[in-house]
């Protein structure tokens, strides 16, 4: 990530008070269901077994929601590894469709690089020497392309 800091937007995924994070508490309705985050969402998708998921959508906070699938990791479905950018994705894009103030928080972000500041995540962050994979920051990057293209085919 060699932009310099003021073409980056940090995020992190877990600070609940972030509005562009997976953990932020903005319920949106998705495959019939309410969601209480995206990150509840992310992680029954998790899991074939519509109790399990239940459970999951049911968790008091996106933090148990993340224990309660680690609780199940064995059952975790075969194609996950597969799935699981787009699961993201599809969370964080109707999140988006469903607050616009988090539509617009992401499309305030201009077109700096997003990075996902986890020290210790490097498939969803940047790592703790900066060579993650950030692949929660090129989620947020999809989305807002995608919400940008949206806005001007209207």
């Amino acid at each position: 990530f060699s932009k310099p800091e003021s073409e980056k937007t940090l995020v992190s995924r877990t600070n609940a008070e972030d509005v562009l994070a997976s953990y932020s508490h903005h319920p949106f309705f998705l495959d019939e269901l309410e969601w209480p985050s995206v990150e509840h969402y992310y992680q029954a998708m998790k899991f074939e077994v519509q109790e399990q998921r239940e459970a999951i959508r049911g968790a008091a906070s996106p933090a148990d929601a993340v224990r309660l699938a680690k609780k199940h990791r064995r059952q975790i479905r075969k194609d996950w590894k597969k799935l699981k950018s787009t699961v993201m994705t599809r969370g964080v894009y109707i999140k988006c469709r469903t607050h616009p103030e988090v539509a617009e928080a992401l499309q305030n972000t201009r077109d700096t690089l997003i990075v996902e500041n986890s020290q210790f995540d490097y498939y969803w962050g940047c790592g703790r020497d900066g060579r993650g994979e950030n692949t929660y920051g090129k989620v947020l990057m999809e989305v807002r392309d995608k919400l940008r293209s949206e806005m001007t085919e209207a």
